[in-house]
């Protein structure tokens, strides 16, 4: 039996992700994903949109994912391969190399990301959306009628 694992945050679940777990549970027997706690993407600098609870919840209800597990530290990878007897660590090629050193304990892989799709694409077009984010905008109109009047006085 293939254990495979890969770890995320999975915010704003969107068709590459569900693309991403498809190929990983293609990839083995057993599908185990480690899903970024809200504190520990704090720990990171990161903010989610969708709580911890809500993002494992449906990370564990997609077909092919047999166990979510909180990930709350970088150092519990290692403890989880061991743990879990993992045959092949899996991340996306955004982060190629960086867990190389987990290759003494099984296969490290990296696949690459889904083309025209990432959560950080989707906040950037939701951004529109938030009120801070209007007022802004706002702002910035206000600043270049100044400027077209002020234009306008000197033509």
């Amino acid at each position: 039996m293939t254990t495979v694992l890969t770890y995320g945050t999975f915010d704003l679940f969107h068709i590459g992700h569900l693309r991403l777990l498809e190929r990983l549970g293609a990839m083995g027997d057993r599908l185990i994903v480690g899903v970024s706690t809200d504190e520990f993407n704090a720990g990171k600098g990161k903010s989610t949109v969708v709580p911890y609870d809500d993002r494992a919840a449906i990370v564990g209800a997609i077909k092919g994912v047999d166990l979510v597990l909180p990930e709350q530290s970088w150092e519990q990878k290692r403890l989880d391969i061991v743990e879990h007897g993992v045959d092949v660590f899996v991340m996306g090629d955004d982060w190629a190399g960086k867990f190389d050193d987990l290759a003494d304990l099984c296969r490290v892989e990296y696949l690459p990301r889904t083309k025209g799709i990432s959560t950080t694409g989707l906040k950037e077009m939701l951004r529109v959306l938030d009120p801070n984010h209007v007022e802004e905008m706002q702002d910035a109109l206000r600043v270049v009628s100044r400027l077209l009047d002020h234009y306008r006085d000197l033509t």
